[in-house]
């Protein structure tokens, strides 16, 4: 459930931070007072798109936080993404002048969609103009779904359909492949001839790159080298190698001395042996390397085919003869496309038919929920003053039509709002008001179901009043019992019904205006549904009628 809000310059809000309980808490105050403000905050905090607009005047960004008991759906979720804390989920979001949102879970940056996710597994938001989402089909199914008790079929239905589409898009891909095969395969034939006529090996380009530097530099190799060498040992009389054995010699006449002298001694036998190694290597690579201008032209020709063919081929010439494999590959490939599309369209094949093995399953399972939902609303209709109203889920499945991750059936909600018409679509029905009660009461059967952690109605009682304005408070309040109600109400039926009521008042010194939310005392409870019940003036008789009003809702929910 939502434990705690705390919102800073949102609006009109300069800083409030609120608490919330289990059960039923309302929301009251004038109009304009900006007790939707805390819904619109609580719905960007779960991800809904935001804009700079929302920052209070005069400010750099808002700021929304709140505190959750997670549901078990919820901590499962964190636990998979390593963000769990515990028994509580700390949101976030940050909204910039500049237009940027950041979010954050339990402290880890979140993406929109992130939030969006949690969110949904945390609370139900229900606006005033819910009623018009729920005229669209696919809205219609997810509430019938969601309210049904078969999540299972939904899955594997689900699992199937995804295996069978990928087994189709896969048969799509070789068919198109095939349509231009036979000019592609001449073409790689063609491509494929000219990287072998070549034939270049695996890190041949490097050795051919070293072998001409040394074959272009074989005569400054020989001088250079053999200067190298008369220094070294082969000068008279004045070598290194002599230098240095004359050097160690006149050290070797000091070596009882110990200490230092003993060290030195042990590096010049080490530098002689050093010396002596690399005059050897260097002998012979000069030895080894001969002014050779046919090998240097032969490995010249041979370097630029290299060449050639990876600027034709767009690779480096290191990579000529992987490019030459990897064309190999796809053509072997190609030239086994028709086995592959007979491997695919079989395996196509296959995959919808697990699918269509799970696709009636599905269907008898929602027409069973639906017979169930179909009653529940039909009754709350009734109890909110629509005698002989009917609520009827019509689903219909079409067998030819290609299946979609949920199946084949098209949920519709049909309604009859009064006795002897027939039902018809819910986006017919013409009552603005009729429309309002019929959506209170398909979210309330809704809301119902099993594992919802909070719902918040945003004044989706409007256009209702009297008799039909206690029945929506009292079903807010059964609704309570399995799940945290908020409802943002005008009604004092519906305020005085609530375990738990917060007043939202606007204040303002004539050059700002601020917005404050307090929870009530009884006594002060009593103002507030006296001042919903009242006009201008409060009596006596209406606070008399307040405290009427809030022993009813006690005594009746004790007989409950």
């Amino acid at each position: 459930m939502l434990c705690m809000m705390h919102v800073r310059n949102f609006a009109i809000i300069e800083e409030i931070e609120v608490e919330f309980a289990a059960g039923m808490n309302v929301l009251t105050g004038e109009t304009g007072a900006g007790k939707s403000i805390l819904v619109d905050a609580l719905g960007l905090l779960l991800g809904e798109r935001a804009s700079a607009d929302v920052i209070r005047e005069g400010q750099d960004r808002a700021e929304i936080a709140a505190i959750f008991e997670p549901t078990t759906e919820a901590k499962a979720w964190l636990e998979e993404r390593a963000m769990e804390a515990g028994d509580e989920c700390h949101l976030r979001r940050v909204i910039s002048r500049d237009g940027r949102a950041r979010g954050f879970i339990n402290g880890n940056p979140a993406t929109m969609q992130s939030l969006r996710e949690l969110g949904a597994m945390l609370v139900n938001i229900h606006g005033q103009h819910e009623h018009q989402a729920l005229t669209q089909s696919d809205v219609q199914r997810r509430l019938l779904d969601a309210r049904g008790d078969y999540a299972d079929k939904l899955a594997k239905t689900a699992t199937a359909w995804q295996r069978w589409r990928a087994a189709r898009d896969a048969r799509l891909s070789l068919e198109s492949e095939s349509s231009d095969q036979a000019d592609r395969i001449e073409f790689l034939q063609f491509q494929l001839a000219e990287l072998d006529s070549v034939a270049a090996q695996p890190g041949e380009f490097e050795a051919l790159e070293s072998e001409r530097l040394r074959l272009a530099s074989a005569t400054d190799i020989a001088e250079r080298g053999e200067r190298a060498l008369a220094a070294l040992s082969e000068g008279e009389p004045d070598n290194a190698v002599a230098l240095l054995a004359t050097a160690t010699r006149e050290i070797e006449a000091l070596a009882d001395l110990g200490g230092e002298i003993s060290e030195a001694l042990v590096l010049l036998n080490e530098a002689q042996t050093s010396l002596g190694e690399a005059a050897t290597t260097l002998h012979r690579f000069v030895a080894s390397t001969e002014h050779d201008p046919n090998r240097l032209t032969e490995v010249e020709r041979r370097s630029d085919s290299v060449r050639a063919l990876a600027r034709k081929h767009r690779v480096a010439p290191e990579q000529v003869h992987a490019q030459a494999e990897a064309l190999r590959a796809e053509l072997e490939r190609m030239e086994n496309a028709d086995s592959a599309l007979e491997q695919q369209i079989e395996a196509e094949q296959t995959t919808r038919a697990d699918l269509d093995k799970l696709l009636k399953p599905l269907s008898r399972a929602r027409r069973k929920a639906a017979n169930a939902f179909s009653d529940q609303v039909s009754d709350d209709m009734h109890a909110l003053g629509m005698q002989g109203g009917k609520f009827v889920v019509t689903i219909e499945t079409d067998e030819a039509a290609e299946p979609q991750i949920h199946g084949q059936d098209r949920v519709r909600f049909d309604v009859s709002a009064n006795p002897g018409q027939a039902p018809q679509s819910l986006a017919k029905v013409a009552s603005g008001g009729e429309l309002s009660r019929i959506s209170l009461a398909i979210q309330v059967a809704a809301g119902q179901r099993k594992g919802v952690a909070s719902m918040v109605f945003d004044e989706v009682d409007s256009g209702v009043g009297g008799g039909v304005a206690e029945v929506v408070g009292s079903k807010m309040r059964d609704l309570a019992d399995s799940c945290q109600v908020l409802a943002v109400t005008h009604l004092p039926q519906v305020a005085g019904q609530a375990h738990h009521h917060l007043r939202v008042s606007k204040m303002t010194d004539g050059k700002t205006t601020k917005t404050k939310i307090v929870p009530l005392s009884s006594d002060e409870r009593v103002e507030e549904i006296a001042r919903m019940l009242g006009g201008v003036e409060i009596t006596g008789t209406t606070r008399k009628h307040a405290r009427e009003m809030l022993r009813m809702a006690t005594s009746r929910a004790k007989r409950s």
